[in-house]
């Protein structure tokens, strides 16, 4: 049987775990429910709340209550929650922690995988970010994919008709929209486009300002500096929202909000699905302008899209599928449930990287243009910093391209290579993620070729390296620590404030035994040295360089102290050994 990989869709609003067995997927109930509120909290009496507990918290204690925390991932911050602050990663990973915690009880076993999902438009920083979370909450998260890639596989899992599907995904807190064509079980993104901060709870907002003018215009009150207040204001907000889906009319009531004077001020208001829908229109209007966008990324009209895939809780709202299908001349479907259908998605993803039997295949895009800067001839002039794409927006990932550029100084001995995210022409209005130094290059006259080779892996994750042609001189930078990636250090002592958080030592137990599991490894791979080198009398020439060079390999890792690659060379030598063996 081969190893469980669990998928998780880490939402704004909610999230969910889903599991393929016996080649079905099956999203996993938690506390009895299939979604989890994406919510932390800290009890009165100091216990780690999650999910439900935290969100049934929150109206009373806010300021012990973390909510809407993906919207800050890859942001250099830190969350107040009670009377100490956390990083985004970390809160994140105390959500991930007990979706793995559902999935293991539910499976009977230890989950040490998990395929987790993003936004098409999260940045890198932002997919790193997720990736830290997903490791300080003891998963090793073998595949970072697009949560509009992801709802297209669990819509289209088992069909095989070739056909073009605009994905339009709405959560809690992103949206993005995908063109994605599926043919005979491979799924490939073609364009994405979208907005990290556009969502349910833009929604909410609205209808908040909508309530605070009518307590001002009728008692003459402003709780907006009111913790208490306004977090029983938002929930109400949230909960007349997902009303008006499905009525004409909502009441938001809450009694004794405050006070006044000594008196008790009552909220009761009634809301009108048109008035709501008013509210939104704007953002509406700029999710129809993103689909525009991406149809002409993916260089398609409107009459060859197939299907149009309705994500996310917020795409419930009816004026939003009203428009769609105005816009697309065609119903959206939602046979899914738009808010379970990305973990399920990627728990299909997971069964295939863990080989299990699934017709999908899965072909990602970049949804950002990455690139360098140079000397060259902007608006007509000369301009030491325009931006040279390398690869481009919508290209298919994993992904390597490579450019030439050429000093322009005689005898330049040094260049500096900056690394940009985005479309502007000008470098300087694109985001730097990156930059390095690289000197010693050769006396020569100008004209001496450097290469750069940007190199983008299927977790979105980028390497840039530069070499001067002529010696091969190279310097090169990996982009996972934009704003946010974890030193070592700051990750051992995030992963010691989850342990006590979760009321556990198993974290700071790890810690401690560091050094004893490293010994004990040296020793296993010492012992498979050993093996290997007697089976080298009887191994035929190939078999017998592959030992050779395997335990080369290992030896240099030992002395070297090189944990990561003496576990990669204990890997494959034991898989050569095992085969010699049997």
């Amino acid at each position: 049987m081969s190893e469980i990989i669990i998928g998780i869709d880490l939402g704004t609003t909610n999230s969910e775990v889903a599991v393929v067995r016996d080649g079905q997927a099956h999203v996993i109930a938690i506390d009895g429910a299939n979604i989890l509120p994406s919510m932390v909290g800290i009890s009165d009496d100091g216990h780690l709340l999650v999910g439900n507990a935290a969100r049934n918290q929150y109206t009373l204690y806010p300021e012990r209550t973390v909510r809407s925390v993906k919207r800050r991932m890859g942001e250099d911050t830190r969350l107040e929650m009670g009377d100490k602050s956390y990083t985004p990663q970390e809160i994140s990973a105390l959500i991930l922690r007990r979706l793995k915690e559902a999935a293991e009880t539910h499976l009977g076993e230890s989950i040490a995988k998990a395929v987790i999902t993003v936004p098409a438009y999260f940045s890198d920083a932002q997919r790193q970010a997720t990736r830290d979370a997903g490791e300080l909450a003891g998963l090793e998260v073998v595949r970072i994919i697009n949560e509009p890639t992801a709802a297209a596989l669990a819509y289209e899992a088992e069909n095989q008709e070739a056909k073009n599907i605009l994905v339009y995904d709405l959560g809690g807190g992103t949206f993005d929209v995908s063109v994605v064509r599926m043919n005979q079980g491979v799924t490939e993104v073609l364009a994405s486009h979208g907005n990290n901060h556009l969502g349910g709870d833009d929604f909410d907002a609205k209808l908040v300002e909508h309530v605070l003018a009518h307590l001002r215009d009728t008692a003459d009150v402003d709780p907006s500096d009111n913790h208490a207040a306004m977090a029983r204001i938002i929930r109400a907000c949230e909960t007349a929202k997902i009303a008006l889906s499905d009525a004409p009319f909502a009441r938001i009531e809450e009694e004794y909000l405050l006070e006044q004077d000594g008196k008790p001020v009552n909220l009761s208001l009634e809301l009108e699905r048109v008035q709501y829908e008013e509210m939104i229109a704007g953002y509406i209007d700029e999710t129809l302008e993103a689909v525009h966008t991406t149809l002409k990324g993916a260089e398609m009209a409107v009459s060859d899209i197939s299907e149009v895939l309705l994500v996310g809780g917020a795409t419930r709202t009816p004026t939003i599928q009203q428009r769609l299908e105005k816009t697309m001349g065609m119903q959206p479907r939602s046979d899914v449930d738009p808010d379970l259908c990305v973990a399920v998605g990627a728990a299909i993803q997971a069964a295939v990287i863990a080989g299990d039997q699934v017709s999908s295949v899965l072909v990602d895009i970049t949804p950002y243009t990455f690139g360098t800067s140079a000397i060259g001839e902007l608006n007509g002039e000369y301009y030491p910093y325009k931006y040279v794409p390398v690869i481009r927006k919508n290209t298919p990932i994993p992904v390597t391209k490579s450019e030439a550029f050429a000093t322009v100084q005689d005898g330049q001995s040094a260049i500096d290579v900056h690394v940009y995210q985005g479309e502007d022409p000008d470098a300087l209005n694109n985001t730097e993620l990156g930059s390095f130094h690289i000197e010693g290059l050769s006396d020569v006259p100008a004209g001496n070729i450097i290469v750069m080779r940007f190199a983008l892996d299927l977790n979105g994750i980028l390497n840039v390296s530069a070499q001067e042609k002529r010696t091969g001189l190279e310097k090169q930078i990996t982009i996972d620590n934009a704003t946010a990636r974890f030193e070592k250090q700051e990750f051992d002592a995030a992963r010691d404030r989850i342990s006590a958080l979760m009321g556990d030592t198993s974290g700071a137990e790890s810690h401690s035994d560091d050094e004893t599991n490293e010994r004990r490894e040296a020793v296993q791979a010492r012992a498979l040295i050993e093996k290997a080198e007697k089976l080298m009398e009887t191994a035929n020439p190939d078999d017998k360089e592959d030992l050779v060079n395997l335990i080369e390999t290992l030896q240099d890792s030992l002395a070297n102290n090189d944990i990561q690659t003496m576990e990669r060379a204990v890997a494959e030598l034991s898989d050569v050994v095992y085969y010699l063996e049997s």
